[in-house]
């Protein structure tokens, strides 16, 4: 079911990208205004183009809602970390010593135990 909304949905949104190519910019923002003429007036052309953008946008957005709902119930209250089959073994507690700032050690180990690096070659 869910692969059969979407494909709906991908084709709306197809649909819906057309149609507002195809029409006609009001505003010359881009300086492409279009010449007067054809079958139908430029309003009846704007009307009918523009109920056909409002009704695929109801679509799209109905589509997207579906969507939402179908995902919600696949998901069953679990998070993707439940699903994750090989994670990271937890480890056991580990007590730090009284003494360590905020109950661990923060601080680099001391220059004597750091691992030695090989001499740069410049």
């Amino acid at each position: 079911m869910e692969n059969i909304v979407l494909t709906i949905h991908l084709i709306l949104a197809l649909c819906l990208i057309g149609v507002v190519l195809i029409q006609r910019s009001e505003g010359g923002g881009l300086g492409m205004g279009g010449g007067g003429g054809g079958a139908m007036s430029a309003r009846g052309a704007a009307t009918a183009l523009g109920k056909m953008t409002w009704g695929l946008a109801i679509a799209f957005i109905a589509t997207s809602i579906w969507l939402t709902i179908i995902a919600a119930e696949n998901s069953a209250d679990s998070s993707v970390l439940d699903r994750v089959g090989g994670s990271a073994p937890v480890e056991a507690d580990v007590e730090a010593p009284a003494d360590a700032p905020l109950g661990g050690n923060l601080l680099p180990p001391p220059a004597a135990d750091a691992p030695q690096q090989p001499p740069r070659a410049d």
